[in-house]
């Protein structure tokens, strides 16, 4: 049966209280029992020993000149009143030969006794036993009757019945029902409120609800597309649906309860904690994965308490972005590069016209080795083909507008950083000169210039680009990283420069930016090679 949590409490809470009672009533009763067993002791031996100390029971049962008969009529009269007023079983007087003085059945009086019992009493021995009998469990004390002469001329056996167990229950019949009552009671209303309590904070869901919630919610993050991770205050992970395990390459499975950084050493989540605000949209390298994620705290009730991150897996997507713009500067070398051969064309066609031929060839020569020069540079100084078709295009762009594009003539790329891909290199490269471009147009300087430097060495590979174009002011230099920041009237930008800090701060570089206005700017990237 589907019992509600406040059935549920409340049954388990009344069981409870039912054993707890039987079981305290138990012990209890043990204890009364004991304690009524050492009364009833107590009070046979304290008889006995009255009894044994009568001296008429003492001189009628020493003297010699008395009838039987009449001494166990005299004895028997004494100890049965002595026997009402302490409301005992019985008590028996018996002499020497173990003949009974008094009983409370008359037929056993003058019998002679035949339990083996009160041997040691004959003895002159004090002392009591427990034992079953027709009547139920009695306690019993044997006391040895002395006469004036300190000889023993017989003993007393007193016996009281131990109560049964329903006896004793009955009468306490009254106690007993008045503690289960108010246990039920106070019982029942303690369960009630913290069912309540407990629901309230379960949010009036029952149990089972709850359980289908949470079957529910594992599998709505599992089946969706980002990767989601959640962890709380102490950095232990609550979440971890599986395309998160896949995005991140995480093969074990038992990852909930865990330290984050114990799973993904690099993680950038619980920075969110001490940041206590959200960052949207960035693009981090975490456990080999370029990834764009969106790092949230969690709020509840004004606290804290855990951050979760939903992300996205752009390794493929921003490989074939970049080569699609690969392809885009591929095409746009080419569109500068057929604009540069038609003039190239007309000056020779012009030449030849005015039957210059000399010249003619010597123009031709001229640009041959010029452009043979600047291949055979690139590909020697710059290992990556990517980045060496980059440069020329910007060179052949420059030209296109006017602007001297100067590449350090020791300029040298080898090997990228193991932080950095050629992507992100691409990305750098192009946007700065692009940016550089753009300060040139608007300045009014008869000779545009710009500067580009690429070294590495063992320690750092580093970027350096100059220009004369119109500068920055102080608070453009403070903004120009700030994601959508542009001082262009059209739209797309605002982007570029922010795109460059991020994967400067992924690869654990440091950027410069020296700027004077209407003088050029200077800006100096370098990224750690370990």
């Amino acid at each position: 049966m589907k019992l509600t949590i406040n059935r549920r409490i409340t049954a388990l809470i009344f069981f409870v209280i039912l054993f707890s009672l039987t079981v305290a009533g138990i012990f209890i009763l043990g204890s009364v029992i004991k304690s009524k067993e050492s009364e009833l002791t107590e009070k046979s031996m304290l008889v006995a020993r009255t009894v044994a100390s009568l001296p008429e029971i003492q001189q009628t049962l020493n003297t010699k000149q008395m009838p039987e008969a009449q001494k166990i009529k005299t004895i028997n009269r004494i100890v049965e009143e002595v026997r009402t007023i302490q409301q005992a079983q019985y008590i028996v007087v018996t002499d020497m030969h173990h003949i009974r003085y008094s009983h409370p059945i008359h037929s056993m009086l003058g019998q002679v006794t035949q339990t083996p019992d009160d041997l040691a009493a004959y003895s002159e021995h004090y002392y009591s036993s427990i034992a079953k009998g027709e009547i139920g469990t009695v306690t019993r004390s044997f006391v040895p009757i002395m006469n004036s002469q300190h000889k023993q001329i017989g003993i007393v056996n007193v016996g009281y019945r131990l109560p049964t167990l329903i006896e004793i229950v009955l009468s306490m019949k009254i106690d007993i029902l008045f503690a289960i009552l108010l246990s039920m009671i106070f019982g029942f209303w303690g369960a009630y409120i913290l069912s309540r309590s407990i629901k309230k904070q379960m949010l009036n869901y029952e149990p089972h609800e709850i359980a289908q919630l949470y079957i529910e919610r594992t599998e709505t993050f599992n089946a969706m597309h980002e990767g989601i991770v959640a962890i709380d205050n102490e950095h232990t992970i609550t979440l971890f649906n599986s395309k998160a395990r896949s995005i991140l390459g995480v093969v074990d499975q038992q990852v909930i309860g865990r330290n984050i950084r114990d799973v993904i050493p690099d993680t950038r989540l619980p920075e969110i904690l001490d940041l206590n605000r959200p960052l949207y949209n960035k693009e981090l390298f975490v456990n080999q994965h370029t990834i764009l994620s969106n790092r949230v705290p969690i709020i509840v009730e004004g606290q804290t308490v855990g951050a979760i991150a939903i992300f996205q897996d752009r390794t493929d997507v921003k490989k074939m972005a970049e080569e699609l713009t690969g392809v885009k500067e591929f095409v746009q070398a080419l569109r500068i590069q057929n604009h540069e051969h038609k003039n190239k064309l007309h000056t020779i066609a012009g030449l030849l016209q005015l039957k210059n031929y000399t010249q003619a060839l010597t123009y031709i020569v001229d640009i041959q080795e010029e452009q043979d020069e600047l291949t055979d540079f690139l590909n020697k100084r710059l290992q990556n083909q990517n980045i060496a078709g980059l440069v020329l295009s910007k060179i052949n762009r420059g030209k296109e507008l006017g602007i001297q594009v100067e590449l350090d003539h020791h300029s040298q790329l080898q090997l990228l950083p193991a932080t950095l891909d050629f992507h992100d290199f691409v990305i750098v490269v192009g946007n700065l000169i692009e940016n550089a471009f753009d300060a040139l147009q608007l300045s009014n300087r008869p000779d545009k210039k710009l500067f580009i430097s690429i070294d590495q060495d063992e320690a750092y590979l580093s970027i350096l680009l100059e220009d004369n174009g119109i500068g920055m002011n102080e608070t453009l230099q403070k903004n120009i990283f700030n994601n959508g920041f542009t001082t262009k009237k059209s739209t797309n930008h605002g982007i570029g420069l922010y795109l460059i800090q991020d994967i400067v701060k992924k690869a654990q570089g440091v950027i410069e930016v020296n700027s004077i206005e209407n003088n050029g700017t200077t800006i100096s990237i370098m990224f750690p090679m370990e």
